[in-house]
């Protein structure tokens, strides 16, 4: 079959469009229906701890919507102390995700599974003397006295967990959690704040389980969407939860019915591949290839933006390397502890290793990069300085220091615009 081959310039545009990294700030700051349609688009944000700067589920909003009010985002995850005002809730997808409320029920499968055993680490926990009454003990415990933090357990001997060594109760709070038992009423401080289902989850939500192949498919075409343009494996890719021996099944069928149509795309290394577009998209791949979704935004990136989830994908669309090295010994990085990529129209041109120092009121960038081959033209500055302008106001931030640039001229060029 003889497909269209489209240029790297239309799937980079569809990429960015189904990302809604294409469009400038708009001149008011975001409301929570902004917040929330562009967590619609994009399917779900990760939650991390990080907070070199704000940690990165405000940040991938901020990317995508300019300066807006963070509180605002918590306000839609935990409804301000009111269960039906709430429109998103956490749970497991993409790691540690705040999902919209109308996709709970395709959760439910990943809380079942829970129930029966989710891993080897947690079938040994549960094995162990006491912890089957631990659980029970918990659950009675929020059952009458409300939401509690793993803060309001004490222990005093000995924690017997693995990788963030928690203790007992902790261990217990989480279990219960993933089989969905327990959801995240709150956070004080960052903790989570746990409470029984019932009390949480809004009285209008669908919580009919589906069908494990409904589940599956429902989840993929959900990726496929948000990713725009996509090798059919890189569906499975954004879902996280799902494996790629488990999706590619239902991707073929997917590919069989016409739900996701093949094309030929252009990729950063000049040679065309076959890669799939979700059928409600090819309007959208139409525009794109017509010029009619020129990306026009220049913005920062979390090193966990959901640009980034398909294996693969930055280096086959944008030849960029994207890489967190926060876990890595300081000799081992390349570029520093918690980078944000420079997203300049439909090309990633840079990144930046930033450091908030929140009494100071002050942002240091540790170094600065341009990728090779990138000036620092007068577009390119101007631009970047206007993000970087919104970037301090969304932080609260007065001043700015770079410590290093590469190359100099682009550090001193930025700061002279500021």
């Amino acid at each position: 079959m003889n497909l269209p081959v489209y240029p790297l310039s239309a799937v980079r545009a569809l990429a960015l469009y189904a990302q809604h990294l294409h469009l400038p700030d708009a001149s008011a700051a975001a409301t929570r229906d902004d917040l929330y349609a562009a967590i619609e688009k994009i399917g779900c944000v990760q939650i991390d701890t990080l907070q070199m700067v704000h940690r990165s589920q405000y940040l991938v909003l901020w990317s995508r919507l300019g300066t807006y009010d963070p509180a605002e985002l918590d306000r839609l995850a935990y409804g301000g102390g009111r269960r039906n005002a709430r429109k998103l809730f956490e749970y497991w997808l993409h790691a540690a995700c705040l999902i919209p409320l109308t996709e709970y029920r395709y959760r439910l499968p990943a809380m079942r599974h829970a129930q029966v055993g989710s891993s080897k680490w947690w079938e040994h926990w549960l094995s162990q003397p006491g912890n089957a009454e631990l659980m029970d003990k918990v659950r009675e415990r929020i059952r009458a006295e409300g939401p509690l933090r793993g803060a309001d357990f004490e222990h005093h001997g000995p924690r017997r967990g693995a990788w963030w060594d928690w203790k007992p109760a902790k261990q217990a709070l989480e279990r219960l959690y993933d089989r969905g038992e327990l959801m995240i009423a709150d956070r004080v401080n960052f903790q989570r704040v746990y409470d029984l289902r019932e009390r949480v989850l809004p009285k209008w939500v669908d919580a009919r389980e589906p069908s494990p192949d409904e589940t599956h498919r429902h989840m993929l075409e959900w990726a496929a969407r948000a990713l725009g343009v996509c090798q059919p494996l890189q569906a499975a890719d954004y879902v996280w939860s799902m494996k790629r021996g488990a999706a590619k099944p239902h991707l073929g069928q997917l590919i069989a019915d016409g739900t996701l149509v093949p094309v030929q795309v252009e990729s950063a290394d000049g040679q065309p591949r076959e890669w799939v577009v979700h059928r409600d998209r090819l309007p959208d791949l139409e525009q794109a290839a017509d010029g009619a979704l020129g990306p026009q935004r220049t913005t920062f990136l979390s090193p966990f933006d959901n640009l980034f989830w398909a294996r693969g994908r930055d280096r086959q669309l944008w030849h960029f390397r994207q890489t967190l090295e926060a876990y890595k010994p300081e000799p081992q990085r390349t570029w520093g502890y918690f980078c944000l990529p420079i997203l300049h129209k439909d090309r990633l041109v840079g990144r930046f290793d930033p450091k908030l120092e929140r009494t100071a009121r002050r942002l240091r960038i540790k170094a600065l990069y341009l990728e090779r081959g990138v000036k620092p033209d007068d577009e390119l500055v101007s631009d970047v300085a206007a993000a970087m302008r919104d970037f301090l106001a969304f932080h609260g931030a007065a001043d700015l220091v770079i410590e290093h640039s590469r190359p100099a001229a682009f550090g001193k060029k930025l700061l002279a615009v500021l």
